[in-house]
């Protein structure tokens, strides 16, 4: 397995497409504006505390308020109150904690107008992202993520990631970091620090707390509300959260952005930092070479088609998704319909985990899977989605299928979905719509695929536009299809057919039914 991240620059965003063996798994878009990313860290004020929704309001900036819940205030928030009034005022330099004198943790079960009040001082962090018409989530149980570990400040606390299996790993880890802990930090160690050793996970912890110290210098003279501390830029953070050794190569078409990655690269994982590529040409944009646009246009619309003909519907609803698994209209060499439905249900959770990832959707997933009858396939269809969800870093349950073959699962929401228009304006018709023209080969192809097998002389009528993208050029598609099936394909332009129409024919002139 080979991952590669592919980085597009523009004057205003920055596109971020991460590919595993070639197929695009993750895009993520770091616009300019963006002010608010997950992990920012922000100094701001209580604008109303409401006893009704346990919760607060606070301006961050944004144009809607934050919403801060009680139970997202975090054991330790009186020490951080105090903290900030001290550091705030001047009276305390010393942003360590070593000497901090911890206050009592706040009732888990209390009442939030009990603990805060309007205009009051606090440290809070985004934790989902501004989506559709709601402002942004926060905490204030302030977390610093960096490679191997995530420090906790005000508190004492020391975690392994659950992802880690070995309990003697886990213990060695758990063991080597209370020794290097600081007083009045908590600890996470994550699954990356496995077989990691001191000197590894020693630097890690001191460059995060350089970042809690700069924060803190930041805060006497900070205006309210505003930004304390920022997430890395989107190429660190991600190659921070996915980055290991499968990755093969990182190609970027920013010369800044490529040194800044170089050199991020040379902390985390100096003998990857040759990996890293600065994409130079004049005639192929990055996206173009490896595949991405044409990869974004087929899978961002409502139907998502894959192999042997099985296709997916995706719906969205205000409160959940909804994915319809279909066997398409297709041939097929399985002795029974139980069979098929096996098949396809296996290629269709490859794609639904791939779906879920590359769109990053969130909320409640419903999955109409193709009814199965033996309760065997059912539970191995489960563990094979199970398993290919496995590489995602979002918290995600899936639930065994019910009784009428749905699988429910929840994913974490943390940032607004990644919706592409792929469908575009119809050249037959001014007002109206048709699906991105590169579809359209895919379909033929995978009609083409269905027909071949039963058909040994096949004829087809497209758009004279269509004819020409499918024959030109070497080797042309047509010469693939050749090499595939070992049977020629004639095309034939029409110039009464409207854009996207084709018909394939057999020997006798008849319609083959697609």
């Amino acid at each position: 397995m080979n991952k590669e991240l592919i980085i597009r620059s523009s004057s205003e965003a920055v596109d971020f497409a991460l590919l595993k063996d070639g197929k695009l798994i993750e895009l993520h878009k770091e616009e300019e504006k963006s002010n608010f990313q997950v992990g920012d860290i922000f100094i701001a004020k209580i604008r109303k505390p409401v006893a009704g929704l346990n919760a607060a309001f606070v301006n961050v900036g944004f144009e809607k308020d934050a919403f801060l819940h009680y139970h997202d205030l975090g054991p330790n928030l009186a020490s951080q109150l105090k903290f900030i009034k001290l550091v705030s005022a001047g009276k305390l330099k010393d942003f360590s904690l070593k000497t901090f004198q911890f206050e009592k943790e706040i009732d888990k079960d209390g009442i939030i107008t009990d603990i805060l009040s309007a205009n009051q001082s606090v440290l809070v962090q985004v934790v989902k992202e501004p989506i559709s018409t709601k402002g942004p989530r926060i905490s204030a149980e302030l977390s610093l993520a960096g490679r191997f570990i995530v420090l906790v400040p005000f508190s004492d606390r020391v975690s392994t990631s659950q992802k880690i299996e070995d309990k003697k790993e886990k213990d060695r880890l758990k063991k080597l970091v209370l020794s290097i802990k600081p007083k009045g930090f908590g600890v996470i160690v994550r699954t990356v620090a496995e077989g990691k050793n001191t000197a590894e996970l020693e630097k890690d912890l001191q460059n995060l707390l350089g970042r809690w110290t700069a924060m803190c210098k930041k805060l006497p003279t900070a205006q309210h509300p505003s930004k304390v501390l920022g997430e890395l830029n989107r190429a660190s953070s991600i190659l921070r959260d996915v980055f290991n050794d499968t990755f093969s190569g990182i190609q970027i078409d920013d010369e800044e952005l490529y040194h800044q990655t170089k050199e991020y690269l040379q902390e985390i994982a100096p003998s990857k930092q040759s990996i890293v590529k600065f994409y130079q040409s004049n005639d192929t944009p990055i996206f173009e070479k490896y595949n991405i646009e044409r990869q974004i246009k087929t899978s961002f619309g409502r139907t998502v088609s894959m192999s042997k003909g099985a296709y997916l519907i995706i719906e969205h609803t205000e409160a959940l998704h909804v994915i319809d698994v279909n066997s398409g209209n297709r041939s097929n060499k399985a002795t029974n319909q139980e069979d098929t439905a096996m098949e396809v249900n296996m290629i269709a959770a490859a794609e639904i985990a791939r779906q879920l990832r590359l769109r990053d959707m969130g909320g409640i997933i419903v999955v109409d899977f193709i009814d199965m009858s033996n309760p065997e396939n059912r539970k191995v269809l489960f563990d094979f989605l199970r398993e290919e969800m496995s590489d995602d870093k979002a918290k995600h349950k899936i639930l065994p299928p019910s009784k009428f073959g749905l699988v429910q699962i929840t994913r974490q929401r943390v940032r607004p979905e990644v919706n592409i228009k792929t469908r575009e304006e119809d050249p037959n018709n001014e007002h109206g719509e048709i699906e991105a023209p590169i579809l359209i080969i895919d379909k033929i192809a995978s009609d083409l695929d269905r027909i071949l097998k039963t058909h040994k002389k096949v004829v087809l009528n497209v758009h004279p536009f269509v004819a020409a993208y499918l024959s030109k050029g070497f080797p042309s598609l047509r010469s693939k299809w050749f090499f595939e099936h070992k049977k020629w394909v004639k095309i034939i332009p029409r110039d009464a057919y409207t854009y996207l129409e084709y018909h394939f024919y057999d020997k006798k002139g008849n319609v083959i039914s697609e």
